[in-house]
């Protein structure tokens, strides 16, 4: 089996509060973020709505084609210029109530005609979610999250210690937040296939977590001189190579997906990207991390030293 970073020593325990600085950190901008704009762009899976994904002759200036749409009537419209080699695609998303909703098409057929001659407009896909259809699909999306983090905090805190569960329990709700902020701060929406990366990204991190967790209860009892600390320590690096690998494979194929994938899954593939990283820094510093703080505060209750 392939391996590499065998051997190391990284105090790695050293620099959690570090880690807690920096994640603390993301996560207030994140809160400050949705309570400036008022919670995440959603997509028009949960809003409501139509969308669009038009082809036309040529590549053309979306802030042009924005300005023709609305002087046709089509207002408030988010619109979305494909990259790589189908730049000549565009995506119009328009958020339509039930007494507003109405096929847009020819409109914006005919805006863009208008404004560039000689150009011509080829429907290629459409969509339409009514608001109460897109109102039980993000009750349903909240549910699940949570659902998903519940069933994990239950299955983490059988298996394992209170210190340990918490530990991985808050790392999850890390991982998926951060993901969250990250998608806001790019100005990308919450869609049903950004549900499901981060559904996966918690699945992806618990199992990066409890890698190092069993490693770190192997070694308690194997160290049980050695500061908890000192534990915590050997055992991440004796895990080291296989996160990295694991990691480094997950990212490679996210990233590809990113690349190849089409506009479609360019948003699951970003957050899958991102969720990677921090899934793998908050098995080390924030599960990790706040698991030997549990440990070290429990043991002080009872009048052990510990560090």
């Amino acid at each position: 089996m392939l391996q590499f970073l065998i051997g190391t020593d990284i105090p790695f325990m050293k620099y959690r509060r570090f880690a807690y600085g920096l994640s603390g950190g993301v996560a207030l901008a994140t809160v400050v973020w949705l309570l400036i704009h008022q919670g995440p762009r959603l997509s028009v899976d949960f809003t409501g709505g139509t969308l669009l994904q038009v082809q036309t002759s040529r590549a053309l200036p979306a802030d042009q084609v924005r300005r023709a749409l609305d002087e046709a009537g089509v207002r408030g419209v988010e619109l979305q210029q494909m990259t790589g080699q189908n730049r000549n695609e565009l995506l119009v998303r328009a958020k339509q109530t039930g007494a507003e909703r109405q096929d847009i098409f020819p409109t914006v057929q005919r805006a863009i005609e208008s404004r560039f001659p000689g150009v011509t407009v080829e429907l290629r896909r459409t969509e339409a979610v009514g608001p109460k259809v897109g109102n039980e699909l993000r009750q349903k999306a909240f549910w699940a999250i949570l659902g998903s983090l519940g069933g994990i905090l239950l299955y983490v805190g059988i298996r394992y210690e209170f210190k340990f569960a918490l530990g991985a329990v808050v790392a999850l709700f890390h991982d998926v937040f951060v993901t969250l902020g990250v998608l806001c701060f790019t100005g990308r929406e919450v869609s049903l296939t950004v549900v499901a990366a981060l559904l996966t990204i918690a699945g992806y991190s618990i199992n990066d977590t409890i890698v190092v967790f069993d490693r770190i209860r192997e070694r308690a009892k194997a160290l049980r001189k050695e500061k908890h600390s000192r534990v915590m320590d050997v055992a991440v690096n004796e895990t080291l190579s296989r996160t990295v690998i694991t990691a480094f494979t997950v990212f490679l194929t996210a990233l590809a997906l990113f690349i190849w994938g089409g506009e479609v899954l360019r948003d699951f593939s970003f957050a899958m990207l991102v969720g990677t990283v921090f899934g793998t820094y908050s098995s080390v510093y924030v599960a990790s991390g706040l698991a030997l703080d549990i440990w070290i505060g429990l043991d002080r209750r009872k009048g052990i030293q510990a560090e």
